[in-house]
């Protein structure tokens, strides 16, 4: 099931059989790989009574499996694409209470690199105060994008795309079907421009989301050609509109319209 992430859960398994867990740890690599399903195999295996291998039979395997263990939270990112405040309050709440089961309170934030800065903020209290035995894993394929108080009190460890790991069909089928879309307005007119922002709905697509798209499409424009700097521009302009949606209150209905409007020129 850990396809490819022998060394990681070594290291791990190690760790917690010489007592010193971390409290939170920091899962980096590229999506779509497994992290989150390997933080829950470990939440898995710290709860089971067979440490050599998750018996997948007992009550807090197959609990975790479900979605149903009271020891176990995990968070994803809301429509918009961002993990806000209300989220880190619910967590540390989660967190105050003691495990029903006697082992950790564990709590999983999937593409955790989505929490806006108020969310940051407030998340790092929970960082730097952990109440008893609390085990936190941050999934994430951009961990430049905490800020670095975060970054600095986890524990990082590294993922990486194994040689053998089956593609992810349904994400690559969204990308595709959103490239399809943007194509025809990269090379179109201003008026076709404002004409796809005006009647995107975010809420079923979000502006990051595009904007991955748009990243993926620009690295391999470069690849055939290194030396276009309108499309070296383009990238850049990206990832930085990524940044403001991350850590302010940009618009991001006006945003992909300046990214846009900025292949025009």
């Amino acid at each position: 099931m850990l396809i490819g992430h022998a060394k990681q859960w070594e290291v791990l398994e190690k760790i917690y059989e010489s007592n010193q867990l971390s409290h939170a740890y920091l899962f980096s690599g590229p999506e779509g790989i497994g992290k989150k399903l390997f933080a829950k195999e470990f939440v898995k295996f710290i709860n089971c009574k067979d440490k050599n291998a998750p018996c997948q039979k007992c009550f807090s395997c197959l609990a975790i499996e479900r979605g149903s263990f009271p020891d176990l939270m995990q968070v994803f990112p809301q429509e918009g694409g961002e993990i806000q405040i209300s989220q880190i309050k619910q967590i540390q709440n989660f967190l105050s209470y003691k495990s029903y089961y006697g082992a950790f309170r564990a709590v999983i934030v999937d593409n955790a690199q989505t929490m806006n800065q108020e969310a940051q903020s407030c998340f790092l209290k929970t960082l730097e105060e952990p109440k008893g035995q609390t085990l936190i894993f941050l999934i994430s394929s951009k961990p430049d994008m905490f800020l670095p108080t975060i970054s600095s009190r986890c524990q990082t460890i590294k993922f990486f795309k194994p040689k053998n790991l089956p593609e992810n069909h349904d994400k690559i089928k969204r990308e595709q079907e959103i490239l399809k879309e943007l194509l025809p307005v990269i090379n179109s007119s201003l008026a076709e421009k404002f004409k796809y922002t005006k009647s995107l709905d975010f809420e079923k697509r979000s502006a990051r989301e595009i904007l991955e798209v748009l990243q993926k499409y620009f690295r391999k424009q470069l690849l055939n050609n290194f030396s276009d700097q309108k499309v070296k521009k383009a990238l850049e302009l990206s990832e930085e509109i990524s940044q403001k949606l991350l850590f302010t209150n940009a618009n991001p209905r006006l945003a992909l319209e300046i990214l846009l409007l900025e292949l025009t020129n």
